[in-house]
């Protein structure tokens, strides 16, 4: 449920923001290593669910997905859905971030569902899920993130 977002309408559908996100050629290297796919975009909630494939390759010895694969997976899904609540104007570096490990995730498809609580002037506060390919909560989350408008990430030369 969301306290207060306050924004304009919508500029295009859910159904057309849902293509532009599958249709994009590139995404963040870190996306891809998640193997991450938007499912659905529900912008009037503030809400977003969107895949993840969990590879062998981020389990621990006991053949569970390791808990920072899974923190960076519910820190994506909150993410993006403060990028869809801002009208894809600003993208939202986390400040703060806590995660409840429920049940122990195995390889394969991981479903994520997240959503803004309250939008103030700078500052976002997100919660998120993570699920398991039949429906049982993994993981929840909830972060503190600040807008920043997406004409200020200019490279800094080092």
């Amino acid at each position: 449920m969301t306290d207060a977002v306050a924004e304009p309408p919508a500029l295009v559908s859910d159904d057309a923001l849902l293509a532009r996100f599958q249709a994009a050629k590139t995404r963040p290297p870190a996306s891809q290593t998640l193997g991450f796919s938007m499912q659905r975009v529900d912008q009037a909630r503030h809400e977003v669910e969107v895949a993840f494939e969990a590879r062998r390759e981020f389990t621990n010895p006991a053949g569970q997905v390791q808990g920072g694969f899974l923190c960076a997976m519910l820190d994506e899904t909150m993410s993006v859905a403060g990028v869809v609540a801002s009208n894809m104007t600003a993208f939202l570096p986390t400040l703060e971030m806590k995660t409840s490990f429920l049940r122990p995730a195995l390889p394969g498809r991981l479903v994520g569902i997240g959503r803004v609580v309250k939008w103030g002037r700078s500052i976002a506060f997100l919660e998120g899920e993570l699920y398991d390919d039949q429906g049982r909560l993994l993981a929840k989350a909830t972060s503190t993130a600040m807008a920043q408008p997406f004409k200020s990430l200019k490279r800094s030369e080092a």
